[in-house]
């Protein structure tokens, strides 16, 4: 079977940026398993995958735009020190601003904390090394709610 719109694909993956430097991986880990057409992955790697087959092994080059997006200046933001209350602020803390969204603290000064808005893979190139391990149709019901269950129709 060939991936296309509501497969449930599992798939191994190694993750790296341009330096060749890795940034993620499931080696060690259980497969990925996502719905095709969910937008659980990056549209650029969702793209790549249609019509591969359980097997097929591949890499893929996510430009920034079919990826995390490119990085907004606009989304660096300077906030007073004094906001955080006194809690200790340090470089790479992350901060949950608003329901769905986090910030990162990128530098932090005697009166300035400086917060970045962007996913921290903003404007990176993504390299995939992909081995697809596992297709089958989705039930009725994944396709309903949008997301893989588990064995037994359980959620994963």
């Amino acid at each position: 079977m060939k991936i296309s719109n509501h497969s449930v694909v599992s798939f191994h993956y190694t993750l790296s940026n341009n330096e060749g430097e890795v940034i993620d991986s499931s080696k060690g880990h259980d497969a990925f398993t996502y719905l095709q057409g969910g937008q659980m992955i990056v549209p650029g790697l969702e793209a790549q995958m249609e019509g591969k087959a359980k097997g097929d092994k591949f890499k893929a080059v996510v430009e920034p735009g079919q990826g995390y997006g490119e990085f907004d200046i606009q989304l660096l933001q300077k906030i007073p020190l004094a906001s955080f209350g006194g809690q200790q602020v340090e470089v790479g803390m992350q901060f949950q601003a608003g329901e769905h969204h986090v910030v990162t603290v990128k530098e932090v000064t005697a009166n300035e904390v400086l917060i970045d808005g962007n996913h921290p893979l903003a404007g990176v190139t993504l390299n995939f090394d992909v081995e697809v391990t596992d297709v089958r149709e989705a039930t009725t019901d994944e396709i309903a709610h949008g997301h893989v269950h588990g064995p037994g129709g359980h959620h994963r």
